[in-house]
């Protein structure tokens, strides 16, 4: 049976639901973490990674790992981490998955140029959920800025409203801040979580043949809770603000892209203690792709293990 399509506004996109584009990209994802203003970042030691990925009948796959050839800086025998990021993007729908595993930090030009301080034992994770609705969603794609499975064909804007929810741990075998910096205030544990609203505005500028620019912002206020364990139990609530930014800039038709995307979550956490925290995530990457057509046996063999038809035959059972 025939996969029923979403009804997009034919003159702004067109969509290509049977078309398969394998891409090439490098690409470096991230969750850095921050005290406040006026103290050092945590940079994890993750790097640029080198990938390859697919995208047909609504499914893509990317996989990908940092090469050394192409990160002669990272340091060496450190602890592993795990970056679980799902950026998904059906019409009128813009969904955002966090599941970020980050052991040891790294604060470059710490105290002098060049000087490394190195915190092995640091670990944070952070999980988070963000859902915007694209109330124009019928004529401005994301789908065609990020995987280009469909093509924008003119210029649209549109705004977007939705909620977003956040979890964030840190933890340390010393306190967390670096002892030299002074604070007055420190801790080993931090726990911090963080629901509310966004508002934001969705928009795309089409020119030339095929080239495109989109953006999106959208701004959060969200209730903050943390506490942490450090010579005292604290717990302590706050109103904290956010922003999400995503950025695409690239060339798209029926047979080939290219592009740049940047994808940045700025998460302001509940003040506690004395300190302002802050884990801020992001991922840029650089595609290049290729468009075919599959045959009709991969067609018909693909569509039974498609998990986004499996899941799309579940709910409508139910």
């Amino acid at each position: 049976m025939a996969q029923t399509q979403p009804a997009y506004d034919t003159a702004y996109v067109e969509n290509l639901p049977e078309t398969m584009v394998l891409r090439l990209y490098l690409s470096r994802k991230f969750t850095e973490f921050n005290f406040g203003p006026d103290l050092p970042v945590y940079e994890p030691n993750s790097g640029l990674n080198l990938g390859v990925g697919f995208t047909y009948q609504k499914f893509t796959l990317n996989l990908a790992a940092p090469p050394s050839f192409l990160n002669p800086t990272r340091e060496k025998d450190w602890p592993g981490f795990l970056d679980l990021q799902v950026h998904y993007y059906p019409q009128k729908w813009i969904f955002d998955l966090f599941a970020q595993f980050y052991n040891g930090y790294v604060i470059p030009d710490f105290e002098e140029p060049d000087q490394k301080y190195l915190r092995e034992d640091v670990r944070v994770r952070k999980f988070g959920v963000n859902a915007n609705y694209v109330f124009l969603g019928d004529r401005v794609s994301m789908a065609a800025a990020k995987d280009q499975s469909q093509i924008q064909k003119k210029s649209a804007i549109s705004p977007t409203a939705g909620l977003e929810a956040y979890r964030v741990k840190i933890q340390g075998d010393s306190l967390v801040v670096p002892g030299p910096i002074g604070v007055e205030t420190n801790y080993l544990r931090g726990d911090f979580f963080q629901i509310g609203p966004n508002v934001g505005v969705l928009g795309t500028l089409v020119f030339g043949k095929g080239f495109f620019l989109t953006g999106d912002f959208s701004y959060n206020v969200g209730l903050g809770y943390s506490q942490s364990d450090q010579i005292k139990e604290s717990r302590e609530w706050e109103i904290v603000t956010g922003y999400f930014f995503r950025g695409f800039l690239g060339y798209n038709n029926r047979r080939f892209t290219a592009n740049i995307n940047y994808v940045y979550k700025h998460l302001n956490l509940a003040e506690h203690v004395g300190l302002n925290p802050s884990a801020n995530t992001g991922n840029y990457r650089f595609n290049i792709g290729y468009k075919i057509q599959p045959g009709p046996k991969f067609k018909k063999t693909y569509n039974k293990f498609n998990p986004v038809r499996i899941l799309e035959s579940i709910f409508k059972k139910n």
